[in-house]
């Protein structure tokens, strides 16, 4: 069952997807070579708990920790580790926060000193999806509007690989709701979208093949051929207005400014 929001569930929803991208702004602010993951993901705890809020990840399925760090060939789910990050990894962080019955989720890729020119293109592109997937979230449209736009950008123009297993979702009282929010899809296909949805738009996006593989440690998603992969997400509601982003990259964005160790990731057209 689809549940759609009011107004005021929105605002909740909302003031927690704000708090989700402020720990994300504390993350980038921390991140540089010799910190480890481990590290980050305590002070992100903190960091929510102190706001009154608890971490949405930690202990969700038993998953052990606050925030999903994946670096590099890592997609999604990654647990955070003492291995210590070093000049020229990508890192994709994921956090949650539950609060006042609801959840808030967002994502952001950090890119740590000297990238590649193709590892920083992929990021860039993988970004930009994520806003032409929002642009289609509209009251009358078809959910396969929002996957067919990331996919035509991120794999019809530039050749990436678009992960099929792994999708957005529906977000509200529960961490994952319906609707699925597969990123690549047909236009004019899928259920209807209307006024009160909530759901998570995420492109997971790789440098190279679309295939993936399950590690070790059960949580951690990687590329079949290890190569990068990019994740960026917002949670938006679907208005009589359009697209309402309730999540907000701009606090991450302004962090990274302020951090010599970490690269902008600009807005590629």
């Amino acid at each position: 069952m689809v549940y759609y929001k009011t107004s005021e569930e929105i605002e909740l929803i909302r003031q927690n997807c704000l708090l989700v991208s402020k720990t994300l702004a504390l993350v980038g602010s921390l991140l540089k070579p010799g910190i480890t993951g481990k590290e980050i993901d305590a002070k992100a705890e903190a960091f929510i708990r102190d706001h009154g809020a608890e971490p949405g990840f930690k202990g969700y399925r038993d998953f052990p920790a606050t925030l999903c760090i994946s670096p590099n060939e890592c997609i999604v789910h990654g647990i955070p580790s003492d291995q210590e990050f070093k000049d020229g990894d990508v890192v994709s962080v994921d956090c949650g926060v539950y609060h006042n019955d609801y959840y808030g989720d967002a994502a952001f890729t950090f890119a740590i000193g000297e990238i590649e020119q193709d590892v920083m293109d992929l990021l860039m592109v993988t970004n930009e999806s994520l806003y032409k997937g929002i642009e289609m979230a509209k009251v009358g449209g078809r959910l396969g509007d929002i996957g067919w736009a990331i996919q035509d950008y991120t794999q019809t123009k530039h050749g990436y690989g678009v992960v099929r297993e792994l999708v957005g979702h529906g977000l509200g009282r529960n961490l994952h709701e319906k609707p699925e929010v597969p990123n690549y899809g047909k236009r004019g296909k899928g259920p209807l979208l209307k006024e009160g949805l909530v759901i998570a738009i995420e492109p997971m996006i790789n440098l190279g093949t679309k295939s993936i593989r399950a590690s070790r440690d059960g949580w951690t998603i990687e590329t079949k051929d290890r190569k990068v992969s990019a994740h960026y997400e917002h949670t938006i509601a679907i208005t009589k207005n359009g697209p309402d982003i309730l999540s907000d990259h701009s606090y991450i964005n302004e962090t990274i400014k302020n951090n010599a160790e970490i690269n902008e990731i600009p807005r590629k057209k």
